[in-house]
């Protein structure tokens, strides 16, 4: 995987990706670390579509994961009562 820094993408543009050989995925590098990847769509554009979210919500449920064990984690009883809290406030500003 190549890395190409954010600011040189930003201000090259495709100049900056000259070196990359076409197919391979991008690593953008931002001042405080990774930042974006680049990934080249090959084939059928829906199905990588599809495959790229599925790995973003992965991603997303595994952090939500690790803040929740970090924090020490709800117990069922909790976790209904806030989401009855917020279906009554729903009710209510979709009534209001």
């Amino acid at each position: 995987m190549r890395h190409v820094s954010l600011r040189e993408f930003r201000t090259r543009g495709s100049k900056a990706l000259r070196e990359v050989p076409p197919g391979e995925t991008t690593l953008l590098v931002g001042q405080n670390g990774p930042a974006y990847f680049l990934v080249p769509v090959l084939g059928d554009v829906i199905q990588e579509d599809r495959e790229l979210r599925r790995a973003m919500a992965l991603a997303s449920l595994r952090e939500g994961w690790r803040v929740a064990q970090e924090v020490g984690g709800m117990s069922d009883e909790e976790i209904d009562a806030e989401v009855n809290e917020v279906r009554t406030a729903r009710q209510l500003r979709d009534v209001g």
